[in-house]
Order: structure tokens, then sequence, then C-alpha cells
């Protein structure tokens, strides 16, 4: 087993390439690098080269049988089609075209489902049709499923998609209640209040609860990078895998209403209501569960806990490398 890691400086990509290595799993990691670079062993080695050139991703996928496909763009237009639509087509095109191929593993996201941008009256599950909210992320999470999908119908080919939703690692869960500038991810807590509200907010630790137009406290879905993780090791050669797509996400969204009562309990941190547009959706993972036989460990307790209680390193430097 040869298995390409694209994105593999990611947290998703680092975690990926520690538990395979750590496991019972026989084979070689390739890490599809561009800018930042992973730690060369004898079972991980790396190839440079931009995703959007054909020749380049010819060179990394010579003798793969698996890709793990976690690269992907944010809100960059400049960006975003080389990477998400041409870079996934070479990929495509070279897994078709060899003969040792086995499997092609895409991570989506939940943008592609309009993430809690869209009001749902049911859980979102794996049959519900696309409906990506504005801009050129949610388009590109769609498109790169079209696109795997379309190959499963021209050449039967052997992949999967893990639709994931916000992928929490560290103290990451921590970072996305503050008030301060160096929030992760949206909302960005400190706009939508005074500066002064904010400065004090911040001081004092205090939780955002999230309500929706209604009044209601709005309940996001995550996963954290551990679970999803397991999911991916899960989908490896699996052959109830082989086409389907599947949700990965905590058993329940996360309430913000649960989260300031959890945090109030447990840590004694005070909250305030946020009014927002923004609508509660709940993705569905039993089908994941049913096909894979995969749990989540983490509920909203861990979740928490394990994010409060992380103690960073002098070497751990907090990074955002993008917004979200």
């Amino acid at each position: 087993m040869n298995i390409l890691v694209t994105g593999a400086t990611g947290k998703v990509g680092q975690t990926f390439i520690q538990r395979f290595l750590s496991g019972q799993n026989e084979g070689t990691i390739r890490a599809f690098c561009h800018n930042r670079v992973v730690e060369e062993t004898d079972r991980v080695s790396i190839v440079k080269g931009d995703i959007s050139n054909r020749s380049d991703v010819q060179k990394a996928m010579d003798g793969i049988t698996h890709v793990v496909h976690l690269a992907t763009c944010k809100e960059t237009p400049d960006d975003v089609m080389d990477v998400t639509v041409k870079g996934l087509f070479w990929l495509l095109e070279e897994a078709r075209e060899c003969d040792i191929f086995k499997q092609f593993i895409l991570i989506g996201g939940d943008a592609a489902m309009g993430h809690f941008i869209y009001p749902y009256d049911i859980p979102v599950t794996e049959q519900h049709p696309f409906r990506p909210y504005q801009g050129c992320y949610a388009l590109s999470k769609v498109l790169e499923e079209c696109m795997l999908e379309q190959y499963y119908t021209q050449y039967d080919l052997n992949g999967c998609c893990l639709r994931a939703p916000w992928i929490m690692e560290k103290d990451d869960f921590k970072y996305t209640l503050t008030f301060t500038k160096d929030v992760f991810g949206g909302p960005r807590w400190c706009d939508l209040v005074d500066p002064g509200q904010a400065k004090e907010y911040a001081e004092t630790e205090t939780v955002p609860l999230l309500r929706d137009p209604d009044g209601n406290p709005v309940k996001l879905n995550f996963v954290h990078v551990e679970d999803l993780v397991s999911a991916i090791l899960k989908a490896i050669d699996h052959p109830k895998a082989k086409q389907q797509l599947f949700h990965v996400c905590m058993d329940e969204p996360v309430d913000y209403g649960e989260v300031a009562t959890y945090l109030n309990k447990t840590r004694n941190l005070p909250s305030v209501n946020i009014d927002s547009k923004f609508h509660s959706t709940w993705l569905d993972n039993t089908k994941t569960k049913l096909l894979l036989d995969w749990r989540p460990k983490y509920d909203l307790a861990k979740l928490i806990d394990s994010s409060w209680d992380y103690a960073r390193s002098a070497d751990d430097v907090r990074k955002i490398l993008y917004p979200g």
C-alpha cells in the first residue's frame, strides 16, 4: 500500500500520517507538498510540486495505490479552481489510468450543504441535494464531489467521499468562542458587539451564545480531527466504502446553549446572547456508523474539556493558516 496524501502538512494530514504509521498498517506515505513539508522517514517521502500542474501530479502519483485528498482552498478565488478543480482532475486522471491503483478518498465539507446558512427542518443526510452558500469555497466543495461521482460513472473508479464539518484539534474549539481578534473561524464575535464590550468579554472569557432568528440556540456541526482520521482509516480498502458518500461528524451538533451552560457549570464562565441570521443544522452520521462500523469518540463534554485543558508547549505555537 503506497498512499499519496495531499494537504499533508495540515491538521488532518499530519494526524493521519501519525496514526497510519503508529498503527498496524503496512505501507508507505508520500506527501505531496507545495510550500510547507513534513518530516521524511523510512516510510514517509516527499514530492514537492504544484497540484494544478499535470507533470507534478504525474510524478507524485507514480507507483501510488491509494490517495487521501485533503488539499483545499478557502475563500481564495485566485487559487481555488487550480487546486480544487484542476488538481483533483489531474489526480483522478492518473488514478484511472493506473493498473495498480486501488482507492481514492476525498475529504469533503459540509459547506456543500450550506453549513448553517440555510434552515433545515430535518437531519441532513447524504441523500440531500447540494445547497452551497455564497462564495467560492462552498462551490468548490460541490465541484469536488460531483467530479468524483462522475469518475464512478465513467470509469467505475473505486473512491469515497468523507464529508466533514468544522474540524477541531488541540485548543481550536476554545478559540472559536473568544471575543479576541484571533478568533478561530467565524462568527467573528468581536465584530458583532461594540469594541468596549468585546474587550470586556475577552477579559472575562465570556462565552457567546449564538441564537437563530427565532431566538433559539444555534446547533452547529463539528468533528474532532481524531474522529475524522479514524473514519479515514476505517474507509481504506473497506468493501462497503466503494463509491459512497459519508457524513463524518459528532453524533449531535454542538448546541451553543448547552456550551454556555456547561462552561458556566464546570469553569464558572459567563455567557452573552448573540442574535444572528444563522440556522441550526443536524448532520446525520448514521450511514457512516452502519457501513464503516465507525463511532465518534468526542461528544460535547469531551470536545470542550479537551480544548480548555490543552496546554501548549513553548514550541507549539498557535497558527491560523486560514480563517476556518
